[in-house]
């Protein structure tokens, strides 16, 4: 008798459920987007601007015009100029499901957060340094910082639901929607457009670029910023039998040994890495694939060679099998001294409290050294400068959506085998389609999760016009503007870029 208690009780709740998910459009009271207002001064690259910055929300819809969700976005818009040509920014971060925080903040925004450029003191407790940006683009450019459905503000509205969103062609649809209906609301189709994102944002601008080529509003871009980027997945997932991934992340592996002191001594760092280049080409590649065809010596040597690079015990990367996955790496490099180091970036340090442990047991020190003070400056940001007043917290990123991402690069109902995810050949062929588009590729020497080398690769590939692609290195990790030098060169190297394309 419990047993059917139970089960009436589940089918009623079932019921109940349904009704309720059934009945979400009825809910949803039509009502006009949330927008807050304020205007600023700054001066930027020693010119003195006046700027309007605008918080709000776009609502986004589907093919039958409903609504299913709210996107919210913040805009910095020059006052005092003719818009109808004045170029435009669009900014997002990665994750999947980061919201455009570290970006903002980080290094675009009129002011940023600073924390210890050196990666050795944790960011500690409130209060925070925070500063304004006298090298922001605001001279050049309008800015518009994107949080995907799920991040900051944004969410599901009327008859929407999270698989609208989060998926690899879903999410690129809501984007280019969005851009879309920006530019025609700010009357900027005539005017020069930019993208730039970081880490899942470069897989997400190369996707966008293709979608808003489609859907008979096509909108071409004069040119993309990729910050970290990981276009194609083969060569930043380091797992195991992914062989392209010892090949491409041996160079990190090599340069962040040499900056712990532990390979690559009275070398420069750009020697030591064409020097890790030229091993990974050559005999490491062989090796790779020749696995058990190889003597014993062969893999003698090989180990040889890659305790040479990486700092590593010979005997260690034999008992590897001469290849070294990045999580083992991140603690096996400092092991004695009881050290796990960063993923985004390897310059930071964690002392660990399980010493044994295969990989770090505290997570990312680049990350939890740095997001206290991102988060903190960011709220107080919004709510004295910029005069937000919302009742919901602001997420930096998205609740549950690790679990509910579609990678599948095909439609619903199409077949489709698993495969590394990769948008590398959609921006390919954009840019074959728009001969005028360019791109700006800014790598981190010590990036432990989208290593420069694999941007090298992937970038060599796919029939990229190689005469319109610009890589650019810095001494830092993957977001390389924490480090101060390496934030002055990257904004003279992005305004350098830009510049060039306004030509």
């Amino acid at each position: 008798m419990k047993k059917y208690t139970l089960l009436l009780i589940a089918v009623l709740i079932s019921i109940s459920s349904f009704s309720q998910e059934d009945n979400t459009e009825s809910k949803w009271v039509p009502r006009d987007p949330k927008k807050f207002e304020s205007v600023h001064t700054g001066t930027f690259n020693g010119q003195k601007i006046t700027y309007k910055a605008v918080v709000g929300e776009t609502f986004l819809k589907n093919s039958k015009g409903e609504v299913t969700g709210a996107l919210w976005s913040t805009s910095y818009i020059r006052e005092g100029v003719d818009s109808s040509k004045r170029p435009v920014l669009f900014i997002f971060n990665g994750g999947p499901g980061s919201a455009s925080i570290w970006l903002h903040v980080g290094f675009f925004g009129p002011k940023v957060v600073k924390t210890d450029s050196e990666a050795k003191n944790d960011d500690g407790a409130a209060p925070y340094r925070f500063v304004e940006n006298t090298q922001a683009l605001l001279d050049l450019t309008d800015l518009v910082f994107i949080d995907p459905i799920g991040t900051g503000f944004s969410q599901i509205e009327g008859v929407g639901k999270t698989s609208d969103f989060w998926g690899l062609n879903e999410d690129a649809e809501s984007i280019a929607q969005f851009m879309r209906t920006w530019v025609t609301q700010h009357g900027r189709w005539q005017a020069p457009k930019f993208m730039a994102g970081e880490s899942f944002g470069t897989t997400r601008a190369a996707k966008v670029t293709e979608v808003l080529e489609e859907g008979g509003q096509t909108m071409a871009l004069n040119g993309i910023i990729l910050i970290s980027q990981a276009l194609d997945y083969a060569g930043s997932s380091s797992w195991a039998d992914n062989l392209t991934s010892f090949f491409t992340y041996l160079p990190s592996q090599a340069v962040t040994a040499w900056y712990h002191g532990k390979a690559g001594k009275g070398k420069t760092i750009e020697a030591f890495a064409q020097e890790a280049r030229e091993f990974a080409y050559g005999a490491y590649l062989t090796s790779l694939f020749l696995g058990e065809k190889q003597t014993q010596a062969q893999k003698e040597a090989i180990a040889e060679k890659l305790a040479y690079f990486t700092g590593l015990d010979k005997a260690y990367i034999l008992r590897s099998d001469n290849q070294i996955l990045m999580h083992r790496f991140k603690k096996e490099l400092l092991r004695e001294e009881g050290k796990a180091i960063g993923t985004l970036d390897g310059r930071y340090l964690a002392t660990e409290t399980d010493k044994a442990a295969e990989g770090p047991v505290l997570g990312d020190p680049a990350s939890y050294m740095t997001g206290a003070a991102y988060t903190a400056v960011f709220n107080d940001y919004l709510m004295r400068d910029l005069k937000v007043t919302m009742d919901r917290p602001y997420f930096t990123s998205a609740e549950g959506m690790g679990g509910s991402w579609n990678w599948k690069p095909v439609p619903d109902g199409a077949y489709w085998e698993p495969t590394y995810v990769s948008t590398a050949r959609s921006l390919s062929e954009a840019m074959h389609r728009n001969t005028r588009m360019k791109v700006m590729v800014a790598n981190g020497y010590y990036d432990l999760i989208t290593p420069f080398f694999d941007a090298e690769y992937t970038f060599a590939r796919h029939n990229f016009p190689q005469e319109r692609i610009e890589m650019t290195y810095y001494e830092a990790g993957h977001m390389m503007y924490n480090r101060q030098k390496d934030f002055d060169a990257l904004a003279k190297d992005v305004r350098k870029f830009l510049e060039g394309l306004l030509k």
